[in-house]
């Protein structure tokens, strides 16, 4: 069996086991962009409640988040954890979005792809996981995010190297994959659940819809 063949295998066997996963979680696509950010090294119930604090005060807006003081930001995100220092990063991110470009993420979005990655790329506290999930779940682009569980996931299907890259991983899918938006963000999902729920550190196999075709024995 080929490669893009073994990965369609993978994705149909994930997705009968979990079902659809209806991701990226967000009314908005700035919410979205938020949680992109919110969502670094935590999880996402985690995320939820420091953006259900953001709501309550009907701060979900460029603008009126803008306009808060960074120390109450910081207060209403502390579920998020490292609080501090994702309330610096926002304050980046809301910076680029309001000043460079007047609030909107037509704007932002607006272009080439590899263009507006790099734009996204140069926000201080921006990096390729949280870039490209702006991209592919607030602006509907085509473009494969690689997260911790992926790498864990495809090191231990004998795909990777356990220290690959991000961008050639990245690669790796987008060369082996239909270029389509919607196969992606259903993807990367279903490879969140396996990793959240099998595909641990210490990995759960009994269970595991790949449990067939991956080999890997557990401990």
């Amino acid at each position: 069996m080929n490669t893009p063949r073994k990965l369609k295998k993978i994705h149909d066997l994930l997705l009968k086991h979990f079902g659809p996963q209806n991701w990226w979680p967000g009314d908005t696509n700035f919410e979205i962009c938020v949680g992109a950010i919110l969502t670094q090294n935590t999880n996402w119930q985690n995320v939820e409640k420091a953006i259900g604090n953001l709501k309550a005060q009907k701060l979900l807006t460029p603008k009126a988040l803008y306009n808060l003081p960074e120390k109450e930001l910081a207060r209403l995100i502390k579920p998020s954890g490292y609080f501090n220092i994702k309330a610096k990063r926002l304050r980046h991110f809301l910076e680029f979005l309001v000043v460079s470009h007047k609030g909107s993420l037509k704007k932002v979005f607006f272009g080439e792809m590899d263009q507006v990655r790099d734009k996204l790329l140069d926000v201080n506290g921006i990096g390729p996981e949280t870039a490209d999930s702006m991209l592919l779940y607030a602006a509907g682009l085509r473009i494969f995010v690689i997260d911790a569980y992926t790498k864990r996931i495809f090191h231990r299907l004998g795909y990777c190297e356990k220290e690959v890259s991000y961008h050639d991983l990245q690669h790796f899918f987008m060369e082996h994959l239909p270029s389509n938006t919607e196969l992606y963000n259903e993807y990367h999902a279903l490879l969140v659940m396996l990793g959240k729920y099998h595909c641990k550190p210490k990995p759960f196999c009994e269970e595991c819809p790949l449990k067939k075709i991956c080999g890997f024995p557990g401990s």
